[in-house]
C-alpha cells in the first residue's frame, strides 16, 4: 500500500508544486491550506510522513502547534518542517518538538521526494526491527544501538530519536569516556549552518527521550567548550 504524506502549506502555488512531485513518486497525498483544515484531516486520519510549513496564513507559530498536537498523537511520526524561517531560534524550536528534519524554502522538489524517502524507509525498518535484537546491533553497558536500522534501546526500553539524533548518539558512543568535539558533532548531523548551540539542543533533546524511560540517566556528559562525552558510569 502506497505511503500517505501530508503537506500543510498555506501558499496554493507551492502547495500544487509539492503534491505534484510527491504525487508521481507513488505516494499518496493529502494537502491542507490551514492549521483548521489539518486538524480536520488528522482527526480522520494521520498520515505516514507530515510535511509543515511554520507560518499559515496569520497564525505565525501554527506549524510548531501542529507539530506538537501530531507528536502528541504519534511519537514516532516523522516530521518535516519546511520553511523560509532559518534562523537558529526556530530552527531550535522545531527540533525541541521533535522534527526530524529542518528543510529551508526554496528547495529542489527532487531533494524533497529523495528526503521523505529516506525517513519513510528509517521509519518502516524501526517499526520492523523494534522487537528483536538485530545481528548488526551494538551494545554498549545499558545501551543497544543499531547503526542499519537506526534504532535505539536503553534498558530494553525504544528510545525513538530522530535521524540527526541517532547520527550523534552514534558517534558520541564510538569510544565511551572519551570527549567529543562540537566539530566532530556537527560533522554527524550531515546539516549545514550548524552551531554549538544546536548540538546543545539537540543533546538536551536526546537526554529528555532517556529520561522519560529512566529518571536516573546521566551517561551524557557536557565537556564545557569542547563537547560532550558518553560514560557508563552516572
Amino acid at each position: 500500500m502506497a505511503k500517505s504524506i501530508a503537506i500543510v502549506e498555506d501558499d496554493p502555488d507551492q502547495r500544487a508544486n509539492y503534491a505534484d512531485a510527491i504525487t508521481k513518486k507513488g505516494y499518496v497525498v493529502r494537502s491542507y491550506g490551514s492549521r483548521e483544515e489539518a486538524l480536520a484531516g488528522f482527526d480522520q486520519q494521520l498520515p505516514d510522513l507530515v510535511i509543515l510549513d511554520i507560518i499559515l496564513g496569520e497564525e505565525v507559530d501554527a506549524g510548531f502547534q501542529l507539530c506538537r498536537d501530531l507528536l502528541a498523537r504519534a511519537p514516532t511520526l516523522p516530521v518535516i518542517f519546511l520553511t523560509e524561517r532559518i534562523n537558529e531560534i526556530d530552527k531550535i524550536s522545531g527540533l525541541r518538538l521533535g522534527a526530524w528534519d529542518y528543510l529551508p524554502k526554496p528547495i529542489s522538489l527532487d531533494y524533497l521526494a529523495e528526503r521523505i524517502s529516506s525517513l519513510l524507509r528509517i521509519n518502516e525498518v524501526r517499526a520492523e526491527q523494534a522487537e528483536t535484537e538485530s545481528p548488526t546491533a551494538r551494545r554498549i553497558g545499558d545501551l543497544m544501538l543499531d547503526q542499519d536500522a537506526l534504532l535505539v534501546s536503553w534498558k530494553g526500553e525504544r528510545i525513538d530519536l530522530s535521524g540527526t539524533e541517532f547520527r550523534m548518539l552514534a558517534k558520541l558512543v564510538r569510544a565511551p569516556g572519551h570527549a567529543v568535539s562540537y566539530e566532530s558533532l556537527m560533522n554527524a548531523t550531515m546539516q549545514s549552518l550548524v552551531t554549538n548551540n544546536t548540538i546543545n539542543t539537540h543533546m538536551r533533546n536526546i537526554r529528555k527521550k532517556f529520561e522519560k524511560v529512566d529518571k536516573e540517566f546521566a551517561c551524557i556528559k557536557s565537556e564545557y567548550g569542547y563537547g560532550y562525552r558518553w560514560s557508563n558510569e552516572s
